[in-house]
């Protein structure tokens, strides 16, 4: 039965992962028949800083794990280019999420983290997920871990089936986990220094792995966390404002661009009065609910963010997105023109 440890690349994840590798390399090389599967999950949105932080030390898990000879699989699963944040926004005109539209945690980071643990348990008839959660991080996550106090180590997930849970830390407090990234080295090279660092230059808490939908509110909240760049869910990115006044200066241009995302969510002029599929929503108070962006503010919003790019220097947004962005203009476009031809 394999393990899969969720690395967010934040604190809590770190400590599992670190702890994994230490309890790999005290075992004798033929008593090291486990597969353990350390998955990391990039929305493609992800804070520069944080992601080439997790991309690096991914690459030194990599490294360690061939040199030892530890049976260790680095992966990072990442959204369809069809469900990506772009896509969605842009493609689909789907608005700003928010927190009671948050229609991106679920495509961007549940599905492909939960699609690789599917497959696994699938090839392997059972698997063992380690996530880092701890009881004291914040009354959110302790009543997530609350849902799994049944007096067992090993819980069954509630959405994956032939998946069990085991969570090593728990019990630990904030100050347990700093105590322990400061006094241990990673065993797979180098000190944690780097993670601490981020921390200290954000002023927040990185957003946790997500395998199920209960979860969620774990992801976008009024905290500081790491997190997507684009989050719109959180009143203000504390974490990325934190990197600007930190000296990173060069970010400040994606913090404008994620307030202006904010500042169109709800303007009636950017948002067409029927949904996707036609309908014109009225609630039971009598509020109409408009539906996506109109053609033009999602043609401004591509046209922004693609002279965002070249200015930053760092790919937000690839080629494939670009391309299936405009397929579904040209879908959208043939169904309009269809929808005009039966009503005359």
């Amino acid at each position: 039965m394999p393990w899969i440890v969720g690395f967010s690349g934040g604190k809590d994840s770190t400590v599992v992962a670190h702890l994994v590798f230490e309890h790999l390399l005290s075992l004798p090389r033929s008593e090291r028949k486990r597969t353990v599967h350390i998955v990391a999950n990039d929305t493609l949105v992800e804070s520069p800083l944080v992601i080439g932080h997790i991309k690096a030390v991914l690459d030194e898990m990599r490294r360690a794990a061939s040199a030892f000879g530890l049976p260790v699989v680095v992966a990072t699963t990442a959204p369809d280019v069809d469900q990506t944040f772009w896509v969605n926004l842009i493609g689909r005109g789907y608005p700003s999420p928010n927190r009671s539209f948050r229609w991106c945690t679920d495509r961007m980071k549940i599905q492909p983290t939960s699609q690789y643990i599917k497959q696994e348990a699938n090839s392997s008839g059972s698997v063992i997920l380690l996530l880092g959660v701890r009881r004291t991080e914040s009354a959110a996550r302790a009543a997530s871990a609350s849902r799994y106090d049944n007096g067992e180590r090993l819980n069954r997930h509630n959405d994956l089936p032939n998946c069990l849970v085991f969570r090593p830390i728990l019990e630990l407090t904030t100050e347990d986990v700093w105590e322990f990234l400061g006094r241990e080295a990673p065993p797979w090279g180098g000190t944690h220094s780097r993670l601490i660092k981020l921390y200290r230059d954000a002023g927040g808490g990185e957003c946790p792995v997500v395998t199920a939908k209960a979860d969620t509110p774990s992801c976008g909240t009024s905290s500081s966390r790491f997190g997507c760049w684009t989050c719109t869910v959180v009143d203000k990115d504390r974490s990325l404002s934190g990197f600007v006044e930190a000296g990173f200066e060069e970010f400040t241009p994606l913090l404008d661009f994620r307030d202006w995302l904010v500042s169109i969510r709800n303007d009636p002029e950017r948002r067409l009065a029927r949904r996707r599929d036609g309908r014109f929503t009225i609630t039971q108070a009598g509020v109409h609910i408009p539906g996506p962006f109109t053609r033009a503010t999602r043609s401004e919003i591509l046209a922004r963010l693609l002279a965002l790019q070249e200015k930053v220097g760092h790919e937000l947004i690839s080629g494939s997105e670009v391309e299936r962005i405009r397929s579904l203009w040209a879908e959208d476009a043939l169904s309009e023109a269809n929808r005009a031809t039966t009503i005359q």
